[in-house]
């Protein structure tokens, strides 16, 4: 499938694009420059990296920050339009990038229509059904009558997905978006949480208007196969690996790296994953603390992204997190979700670019067996394998050189990060906090 060979680039409109975070009337969008053609300003960014998915967060009617939407049918009006956001679909599918949008369908906001008709008509409202609700109760905004949030978060009012009409119009949000937009695909929002017999009539219905469609389910803790199966989900975020990564480095430990891809990917038959390959991989995302804000050492990033592009999986990069922005938590998250005048440039950004021409241009990494090859705690090679090609990654994180001996099984390599020939005669030297990929010798 077309996802195999991703990176995907991830995109949070309403931060970048820089909206009011309420949505007031008076917060919409300049009708002759509207805030969402900043995404047409970052496409030759985009094209230039090499990137060839891009995954918009939510960018629908809502409260304040996309996931408290008030209908899935309407852009955000400090955004634009529907039709200003068609014409950037249209550019973007223009430039040969596919697009995914964010499905959020565990919850919506207070604003959301249908809920908006259930305070104002109480027990007479039509739409009583699509919540969780008790009239012999109250909420802390003093409805009239009790309701169930995500999690605790009453500004999230939680679907009640065993209603055939809230599927209904969920399914038919997700027809519009793939006629109207032509998106190839949806991030699904807290997929752990949503109603596993929801997840199945999706997939259904997506692969009956495309049967290439592709769906991403957020999971964070568990086995990732309660969701990504044959019914549900394709693909999920794989959260262990993204903490293991960092996690390996900030405490000069890779085992920790080492013993996620161990236990997800080796090729032994008790392997969680074994034959997984399309398990979303990544560093940050909006919803964490960049990359650049986590790691200790700043010329550590370099062979986390390594890592992070030649795993089993397929590469997501957070928008700005190319070129090393810092980002934490606070201010409700938005201070992971900023505003840019433009993209930038450094070596960082040299060094990804490089990245995803390898990635997008190798079988072994994009469908390819696991192999842990040599491993302690500053230096770890591993080994990504197909029939018709063979990649050996090998990261030194040691300030000093490190001398590896191993059965290369070849006496010479092309290193694909700085298209060098090397011999593996006496062992393989390491540079210094160094990271190599090896296009092995048949």
């Amino acid at each position: 499938m077309w996802y195999n060979n991703s990176v995907i680039y991830q995109i949070y409109p309403l931060g970048l694009c820089g909206v009011p975070r309420t949505n007031q009337p008076e917060s919409a969008a300049d009708p002759d420059s509207p805030r969402i053609n900043r995404l047409l300003d970052w496409l030759p960014h985009l094209q230039k990296m090499g990137v060839n998915v891009v995954l918009f967060n939510p960018l629908f009617e809502s409260d304040k920050h996309g996931y408290d939407t008030r209908d899935m049918r309407k852009i955000d009006r400090r955004l634009g339009t529907n039709e200003d956001f068609k014409h950037i679909c249209t550019e973007y599918r223009k430039a040969g990038i596919r697009l995914m949008l964010d499905g959020v369908f565990n919850h919506v906001g207070r604003g959301f229509w249908a809920f908006q008709d259930l305070i104002q008509n109480k027990q007479d409202s039509q739409y009583k059904d699509w919540f969780f609700v008790d009239f012999n109760g109250n909420s802390n905004d003093n409805d009239g009558f009790w309701y169930a949030g995500w999690e605790g978060h009453y500004d999230l009012v939680k679907l009640n997905l065993h209603n055939p009409a809230v599927v209904d119009y969920i399914l038919d949000s997700v027809t519009e978006w793939i006629e109207q937009y032509g998106i190839s695909g949806l991030r699904l929002d807290v997929a752990y949480t949503v109603e596993k017999s929801f997840l199945k009539r999706l997939r259904q219905h997506c692969l009956s208007i495309d049967p290439e469609f592709f769906l991403i389910g957020e999971m964070i803790h568990g086995d990732y196969k309660q969701i990504m199966n044959s019914e549900m989900c394709h693909s999920v975020t794989n959260y262990e690996c993204a903490k293991g990564n960092v996690s390996a480095f900030n405490s000069k430990n890779l085992f920790e790296i080492a013993h996620s891809l161990q236990r997800q990917f080796n090729p032994e038959p008790w392997a969680l994953y074994h034959g997984e390959n399309n398990m979303v991989s990544f560093v940050d995302n909006h919803d964490i603390e960049r990359v650049a804000t986590v790691i200790q050492k700043a010329k550590n990033l370099p062979l986390v992204y390594t890592i992070m592009f030649t795993q089993p999986g397929i590469p997501a990069i957070y928008y700005g997190s190319e070129w090393g922005v810092h980002g934490d938590t606070g201010e409700q998250d938005w201070n992971l979700r900023p505003a840019f005048k433009q993209p930038q440039w450094n070596e960082l950004t040299d060094y990804l670019q490089k990245l995803i021409e390898i990635r997008k241009n190798s079988h072994a990494l994009a469908c390819g067996s696991y192999r842990t090859v040599h491993l302690n705690n500053q230096q770890f090679l591993f080994e990504r394998k197909t029939d018709q090609e063979r990649i050996v990654v090998a990261i030194n994180m040691s300030d000093q050189p490190a001398t590896i001996h191993f059965d290369a099984g070849c006496g010479q390599a092309r290193e694909l990060i700085t298209d060098t020939l090397h011999d593996f005669g006496g062992g393989s030297t390491l540079a210094p906090n160094s990271a190599e990929i090896w296009l092995m010798e048949k």
